[in-house]
């Protein structure tokens, strides 16, 4: 199978079936299915609107969509640039060591680099010994020393709504 024929191309609003299949997969794949809430309508709003700040990107191969990746750009205070965060990276498993990823996470680094960032950061379950094996090869160092933390629902909520007595 020759992977250097695969195409990577930005996402368009008729790709939503697309996206939201891969968004299935990978929660399959990490075992999250319960998480998933997206719907075709909710990426249309958050993917394609005129305020959205997330993008995502489809491979294909013989025209069949094998992986996709949605990023945004962040920020970084130190560096004083923006930099290009990889929410989210999946391959169908039957392309998985044939180099689709790495096509993937170049064309990325081609998008940061053309967006003048200072870095190019993701994610990865600590579980996911594949996956970090692969980023380690590339170059990827891995921030141990840094916790992901996170509130969303109705923690949310509470923390938006939480009533500061300044005593």
């Amino acid at each position: 199978m020759n992977m250097s024929n695969i195409i990577i191309k930005e996402a368009e609003i008729a790709d939503i079936p697309i996206i939201l299949s891969f968004i299935n997969k990978l929660a399959e794949y990490e075992k999250l299915s319960n998480e998933v809430i997206a719907t075709n309508e909710i990426i249309k709003e958050s993917l394609f609107s005129e305020h959205s700040n997330a993008h995502s990107v489809i491979g294909f191969l013989n025209n069949k969509p094998v992986t996709f990746a949605i990023y945004f750009f962040n920020y970084s205070t130190f560096l004083g640039k923006k930099g290009l965060y990889l929410e989210d990276l999946f391959v169908l498993s039957e392309f998985r060591n044939n180099g689709v990823g790495k096509q993937m996470l170049k064309y990325l680094a081609n998008i940061a680099i053309q967006n003048n960032c200072g870095r190019f950061e993701w994610s990865v379950l600590d579980w996911n010994k594949p996956a970090i094996e692969f980023y380690k090869k590339l170059g990827a160092e891995l921030k141990t020393e840094w916790i992901t933390t996170r509130i969303s629902g109705k923690n949310l909520e509470n923390l938006a709504n939480l009533n500061i007595n300044k005593n």
